[in-house]
């Protein structure tokens, strides 16, 4: 790690080490405290014994003191309000479907979710609590602990940046200063006290970062004990924050790019053989690669384990993967495993909840296309999803038992009659009602009599022609001979006359999407013999694989919530709009979640500050400037331990403004926490740098601790002014001059 100052409040003594990220600043350092001390009178003694354990008491004192106050601050009113908050209405409820054991589907990991289900469970929660919608009171249900673990996560990020900030800097103050800066902000406050996913996410986020720096602390003793602890403690904090939330990858990029970065020095070291960089290279596969992923993958194979039950997210998934679920009607179902001509069967679309092919004995209005049947999606079980698989060519009944079974092949031509109404599944060049440029898809013909407009290929994906279709495990297509259009669902919402279903059209479009790729689901079929439908159920790699596709595309149809404000990253660091947690009305208990403005300002003040100064340093340093011992090592701790800092910053803010989701607020907030360790650093390290520029001055000394308790002072009493923000209000709104927090509207956009 970097060479740094002193530990203590007045200590400034520079402490030169070795390893990969300080050799440099070390020799440096080195040859000056040489020519120093041979110009010296005497030689400086070792600090006595006594000093140094009373100096090891003051640090723990001290970091006792950071964990204390920050547990104080998110346990304080923890039970206020004692109502459903925000998303408590979704993550609070899927706790309790683990507890049910009941299937649910949701765009993030599972990690998270699970820890509180658990913390529920242990707690005395029963999953009985519905979470119906933000407001519904807990009354007599236990919802302390689950709140309680969301608070004890986010209790432990003021600690775990304290040491973060003291590995990287060597200095207390700096260290102090961080955890003021984290503990006295009421947007990280009011997150750690609710049941979210945010604080277990930025839990290991930062013991991610904390293990990356302690294990770069440990490169000048490589295989040693710490440094295998380390090291894999960073693998294990990577799966943790990569289970609870996909955003957990930009700290493995970061900690990716570190250890490329530490590879590369250890490659142009000669003195290291082939053989040790092999050993190098192997154990950071093993602990930053494979013991992540094998973790990652064992939250999959518990949560698999312990949702076996159908749910309301059964919908989602394919039917293959239903049918391991108990409870849903495909589950230890026998069906034919092959398709048949003469087979009643239902056929599913594969994109997220659109439903079955469907049809009713409704027509489309007059005006909308073609006056024939309505052909739609529908979401629910149901005798109009029956269809009778005949070929294109012949009207003699399959089932005859004087017919040999013959079954359905890959690229065949086939027709599609409604089981119901006896009309053949059609399309033809008339416009669909709701999509542009896409055709009509109807119910045409009488008892199974129409045209050549009835006529599709059946094609399955990835498959040869001639190849056998399997029931829930085939994904086909169906091409229009006529038209060549492919049939599909656009997933758009029907007016009342499609009595609200979904849109079937047939698009000219080619390309394989899931909208117009279905599989067979339901299978009947007296001819032939029926299988158990555990022999089809799809294996680990693959439920692993389907759940992942699944998730990647619910979080890119993400939409807005009714009445429920979105913001732009710009508006993130500068505090430009808050999001409200509990109440609206003046009569509420309104929780607000903003940022300490002072803090957040400060901030980005500081990054801006860091970008300037730390650029004449590196120029500085390019140039080959002859900087004094202690500007040097100063130098060090900005450029490479803020450097880190700053980097993860980037990598936890930039990568959303290429998101086309939707993106709310508090996905700030685990850049938030690399600003404000960078805040801590840069700040020390100026006014240690006024102070030695002051030296010949008789209150030099005084510059960086007066500086430092300004900083205290100042966050600490910005937390009087803004707490009622994160514990709760009541009263008239902050546009009322009777409110009292009226004064503090800092900008229109505040509406709490």
């Amino acid at each position: 790690m970097p060479p740094a100052a002193g530990g203590g409040l007045a200590g400034s003594e520079l402490r030169p080490r070795r390893g990969r990220c300080g050799s440099q600043a070390a020799r440096a350092a080195g040859r000056d405290v040489a020519t120093e001390t041979a110009t010296a009178r005497s030689p400086k003694r070792p600090a006595p014994l006594s000093s140094r354990r009373f100096e090891a008491a003051g640090r723990w004192a001290l970091l006792a003191l950071v964990t204390l106050t920050s547990f104080a601050t998110r346990f304080h009113r923890l039970d206020q309000p004692p109502h459903i908050c925000w998303d408590e209405t979704h993550f609070g409820k899927m706790g309790s479907y683990y507890i049910n054991r009941t299937f649910f589907f949701d765009v993030h990991p599972p990690l998270g979710k699970m820890l509180i289900g658990l913390a529920g469970y242990l707690s005395g929660y029963d999953g009985t609590f519905l979470f119906q919608k933000p407001g519904d009171n807990y009354e007599h249900h236990s919802y302390m602990g689950m709140r309680g673990f969301c608070a004890f996560l986010g209790s432990m990020l003021i600690p775990l940046a304290y040491l973060t900030v003291l590995e990287l800097s060597r200095s207390l103050p700096a260290a102090l200063l961080t955890a003021a800066l984290l503990i006295f902000d009421t947007g990280c406050l009011t997150l750690s006290q609710y049941i979210l996913l945010d604080p277990i996410l930025m839990f290991f986020i930062m013991a991610a970062m904390l293990s990356m720096v302690k294990y770069n602390s440990c490169a000048n003793r490589p295989f040693s004990a710490p440094w295998w602890f380390w090291l894999s403690l960073t693998g294990v904090n990577l799966a943790g924050a990569l289970g609870v939330k996909f955003v957990g990858l930009f700290i493995i990029l970061q900690v990716g790019w570190n250890t490329l970065s530490d590879l590369w020095h250890l490659f142009g070291d000669l003195s290291l053989s082939m053989v040790t960089l092999g050993k190098h290279l192997t154990a950071r596969i093993l602990c930053l690669i494979v013991l992540p992923l094998a973790l990652y993958i064992a939250t999959y194979a518990v949560h698999f384990m312990v949702l076996n039950k159908s749910g309301p997210g059964d919908g989602f998934f394919s039917s293959a993967f239903q049918a391991r679920l108990s409870g849903n009607n495909l589950h230890n179902a026998s069906i034919p495993e092959h398709l048949a001509y003469g087979s009643v069967i239902t056929v599913k679309n594969l994109r997220m909840a659109i439903g079955y092919l469907h049809s009713h004995r409704h027509f489309y209005p007059e005006g909308v296309g073609a006056r024939q049947q309505q052909v739609t999606t529908y979401l629910h079980k149901d005798y109009n999803n029956l269809w009778i698989i005949k070929k294109h060519n012949s009207n003699s009944d399959p089932l005859d038992p004087s017919h040999p079974v013959e079954f359905v092949r890959h690229g065949d031509i086939i027709r599609l009659e409604h089981k119901e109404t006896s009309r053949n599944l059609h399309s033809h060049y008339h416009e669909a009602p709701l999509t542009r440029k896409h055709y009509q898809v109807t119910g045409y013909g009488i008892n199974g009599s129409g045209d050549s407009n009835d006529f599709w290929r059946i094609e399955v994906i990835n498959r040869k022609f001639g190849n056998r279709i399997k029931v829930l495990r085939s994904r086909i297509r169906l091409i229009h001979l006529v038209t060549g259009c492919v049939l599909g669902s656009s997933g758009k919402v029907l007016p009342k006359w499609g009595w609200e279903q979904l849109e079937v059209t047939c698009t000219p479009y080619l390309k394989e999407t899931l909208s117009s790729i279905w599989n067979v689901e339901d299978h009947i079929n007296p001819k032939l013999p029926n299988i158990s439908l555990e022999v089809l159920q799809p294996s680990f790699p693959e439920i692993m694989l389907e759940s992942h596709l699944v998730m990647i595309r619910g979080n890119n149809g993400l939409k807005p919530k009714d009445n429920e404000f979105t913001s732009k990253p710009w508006h993130w660091p500068i505090n430009f709009q808050g999001l409200r947690f509990s109440g609206v009305n003046d009569t509420d208990f309104r929780v607000y979640l903003l940022g300490n403005p002072v803090i957040w300002w400060l901030n980005l003040l500081s990054i801006a500050l860091y970008i300037l100064s730390a650029s004449i340093f590196a120029v500085a340093v390019q140039r080959g400037a002859h900087l004094p011992v202690k500007v040097e090592g100063l130098s060090q701790v900005l450029l490479r331990g803020g450097g880190q800092l700053l980097f993860g910053w980037m990598m936890h803010y930039f990568p959303f403004f290429l998101m086309g989701r939707v993106l709310y607020f508090h996905h700030y907030f685990p850049a938030m926490l690399f600003s404000s360790m960078l805040t801590g650093l840069l700040w020390d390290t100026l006014l240690r740098l006024c102070a030695w520029s002051l030296a010949s001055y008789p209150l030099a000394r005084c510059v960086h601790v007066l500086g430092i308790l300004t900083l205290l002072l100042g966050t600490a009493y910005s937390f009087y002014l803004f707490h009622p923000l994160a514990y709760g209000m009541v009263g008239p709104l902050a546009q009322d001059p009777q409110s009292p927090m009226a004064g503090l509207r800092w900008l229109e956009s505040w509406d709490f």
